[in-house]
């Protein structure tokens, strides 16, 4: 009986856990690829530098977004 509640929690925690972390990085990737799109309208060399920035933080939570989009379908086709 402990072992089930026990298995059964832990999956449990560890699948909300996971969700509200995805949910933070879409999110967050949201918000940089706006401020990346308002920022590419300024023609300068700091906005060019800013954006270019921005990059090192977009890519990672863009494959984060992928990944997570991969697995959400394959959990539903199971």
């Amino acid at each position: 009986m402990i072992t089930t509640v026990t298995t059964t929690t832990t999956t449990t925690v560890t699948t909300i856990g996971t969700a509200s972390l995805v949910l933070v990085a879409v999110l967050t990737l949201l918000c940089l690829l706006v401020s990346k799109e308002i920022i590419i309208i300024n023609n300068s060399e700091r906005a060019k530098r800013l954006s270019k920035a921005l990059n090192v933080a977009i890519w990672p939570l863009l494959i984060v977004f992928v990944a997570s989009a991969i697995f959400q379908v394959i959990g539903a086709v199971k």
